[in-house]
Order: C-alpha cells, then structure tokens, then sequence
C-alpha cells in the first residue's frame, strides 16, 4: 500500500502496465506528471510530464535510497528494456550506475570543485541564510590542508581514509576539526548539486575533541594588554580596545559602521547589509548597545566616515587574531584571542552583581524559550548603567585608582 501524503490524504496507487508501443502512444498527459511501471522489466517505467514529453527511467534503490536513471526519450521501448536489464544486473552487483553517472560529470579535479564551491558560498549560499560568512576561513583552510593532498585527485575517488589521514596530519585539534568541517560542507554541497554521488566521506570520521575555552583577562592583565594593544597600530588598537569595554563580537566590531550610531546608541541590523558590507548580527537579531563614555572617546579618535574600523584599503580589519597572538608573545602570558575580550566583558557584568540575564542581554546571547517572545522590554535605562559600570571598572584596572566610584547593582527581570 502507497504511503499517505503529507498532508494525510491517500496517495495514488502507482500505475503498472505492460508497456507497448501502441500504449505508449495512446498515453495522455494529465494536469500533474505521472509513472506508469513496466510489468515486464522490473525497473523500467515511462514518465508522462503535463506537456506530453515521455521518457523512460530506470528506477532503482541503492543503500536504502532510490535512484532514478535517465534512459531518454528517444530511445524505443526494446532498447529501453535491454538498457533496464543491464542497470538492474549492475544493482545485484551492488554498484551505482546513476551514481557513476554523476560521478563522470564531476570527473574534474578535488581543487576544481574546491573553488566551485567557495565561489558558491561567497556569492549566493543558501535561500535562508544567503552567503557563508565564513567562506574565507574555509577557503585559507582549503588551501592550507587539503589542496596539497588532494589537489589533483578525482572528488569521486576520495574515500573515508584519505580524509582520516588529512586529519591526522593536522597537530592542533581545532585547525583539523575547522579544516574537517570545510571538507564536509563541500562535499555536501556537490552531493546535493549532483556533481559527486553520494555518501560524504567525511561521515563518520570522529572530531577531536577540544576543551571549552574559558579564558579571561585577569584584573592584573588587564592594564598590561591595554597598554600593549597600542603595539598593534592604531585600528586594531583601537578594535581590540572596543571589543574589550562593549563586550560584543570581534567580527562585529570590526564591521562596525557609522551609519548605525546616533544618540550613544549602536544598533546591530539582525540582517545583512550588502551596501554597507554589514554581514549582519550572529544570532540574525537586531541589537542595541549602549557605547560608554570611554568608547565615545574612541571613536572620535577614528578618522573617516562609514567603516569605523577600516584597514589600509578601507575595507573592515582583519587581522585582529594575529594581533592577539603577537602581544601575548610579548608579554609571554597563556593565549588570548579577541573573542577573550568579550568573555572578559562579560565576566565583569556578572562580578558587579548584574547577574546572567544582563550579561546574555547585552551581548546578543540567544537564549530562545518563551520568555524572547512576550519580553519586550528593552532594559534601556538599566544597559546604559551596566554597560558605564563595566567600563569604569575596566578603566579603573587600566589606570590603577581605587574601585570605590564603581556603580554595582541587580537589575530584576
């Protein structure tokens, strides 16, 4: 019995026939296309499309999923049923024809598809999401770890064990897994766009696993990286200095535009902004943030009009992790990234006592549940003193004064 439909109405028995040129011929088209399965060849059938085009398939299921190859149209029913017998001998055999199929199209080089697909995740992406954000951190790791294994390798011909030793070569764990994740997606995507059949040889190959990073400045660190981060030059001081007294994320920052600033207030459009290169919030949500006294003072350092944080070429800076890591090597303390900073911001909100919620309100946490639905309420007198409070007492640790101005207080939900 047919599966029901979706929408729970009965689905229509499929049609069986044993096919002939004068039944092929009287077939006629109907509003919705439709099979008809051959009795005589098992596999075989004929599809009938509301213009009246017919064609014969050959349909059969391998590993559980069905595949349907295309014999043609202008192919007669005799040769039809020989092309069906021998595919169908094929599957018993446990092979793919279809499979190999799409695998011959895509008979192109692993680099090839490579930059298919970065192309793909630059320009268009997915109908929901859009373009990946992250396609330049796929495409350096790309280059990086998998172009010198498999550059000039077939996509079809790369099993589960090749991707296992590209990890395995990899030393530091999350560059393997982040390198791993890029494989993967580019191999979902040409399985999707039928350009290699399916299964992802990365199914199954096991991430390593990694510790949470719970870094956060110390209040002795603080004025030391403060200080240090005038060694970077003057954007990414100034970026890193942001980071650290609003809280919020690095790649945002670095983005950050002018045209979103008015009244104290910067508003973080939820969507992205092609014109203004906004690549829009993390969790797709319109945010407010209150920017202190002190980053006021920063911005009016900045020269320029849109791109607050511009590099030599205008564009948003980029190298704000590399200049993480070269004032840790100067001062010689643990790693710190600027994804640190905002952690440290954080911890600093719920050290004065302004509890969790804050801290997850004002750094665009989402935490989903009923209460993003009907909680309206936007906290905007109680922001503003939390986000002035941070900041004093981040600059309180910068200039070594007593903590005795600092505002503490609990803002109730």
């Amino acid at each position: 019995m047919a599966r029901p439909r979706r929408d729970g109405t009965p689905a229509a028995l499929p049609r069986k026939h044993k096919l002939s040129d004068v039944y092929i011929k009287t077939l006629k088209p109907s509003a919705a296309a439709f099979t008809v399965w051959d009795t005589k060849q098992r596999g075989l059938a004929l599809t009938v499309q509301p213009t009246g085009r017919k064609a014969f398939k050959c349909i059969y299921a391998f590993h559980g999923r069905p595949r349907w190859y295309h014999i043609g149209d202008a192919v007669g029913l005799a040769d039809a049923r020989k092309l069906a017998s021998r595919i169908m001998f094929q599957v018993a055999e446990d092979k793919d024809p279809q499979g190999e199929r799409i695998a011959s199209r895509g008979a192109g080089t692993f680099e090839a598809l490579a930059a298919k697909y970065c192309e793909w995740a630059r320009t268009t992406g997915t109908p929901k999401h859009g373009p990946n954000k992250s396609w330049r951190q796929a495409d350096a790791l790309v280059r990086k770890h998998l172009l010198p294994r498999w550059a000039k390798l077939r996509p079809a011909d790369i099993q589960r064990s090749h991707v296992k030793t590209m990890k395995a070569a990899i030393k530091a764990p999350i560059v393997a897994n982040q390198t791993l994740a890029a494989a993967s997606a580019i191999f979902a995507w040409a399985i999707r766009e039928e350009i290699v059949p399916a299964p992802n040889p990365c199914t199954l190959v096991d991430r390593n696993a990694t510790n949470e990073r719970d870094r956060v400045l110390s209040d002795t660190e603080v004025p030391k990286f403060w200080a240090a981060f005038d060694d970077a030059g003057l954007v990414e001081s100034a970026a890193l200095k942001m980071i650290l007294l609003t809280g919020q994320r690095p790649g945002e920052v670095a983005a950050m535009r002018r045209e979103h600033i008015a009244d104290g207030w910067w508003t973080l459009p939820g969507e992205m902004v092609p014109a203004l290169k906004w690549p829009g919030t993390k969790t797709k949500q319109t945010h407010r943030v209150w920017l202190p006294a002190s980053a006021l003072a920063l911005l009016a350092e900045m020269d320029g009009t849109g791109q607050v944080f511009a590099g030599p070429r205008g564009k948003a800076v980029v190298r704000l992790d590399g200049a993480m890591r070269d004032i840790c090597k100067a001062l010689r303390v643990e790693r710190a990234t600027p994804h640190d900073l905002r952690r440290t911001h954080g911890t600093k909100i719920t050290a004065l006592g302004f509890g969790r919620d804050a801290m997850n309100r004002i750094q665009n946490h989402k935490e989903g549940g009923i209460a993003d639905v009907y909680d309206r309420h936007e906290y905007a007198e109680e922001n503003k003193k939390i986000m002035e409070a941070v900041a004093a007492r981040i600059l309180t640790l910068v200039e070594g004064k007593p903590a005795d101005n600092v505002v503490q207080g609990v803002f109730g939900r």
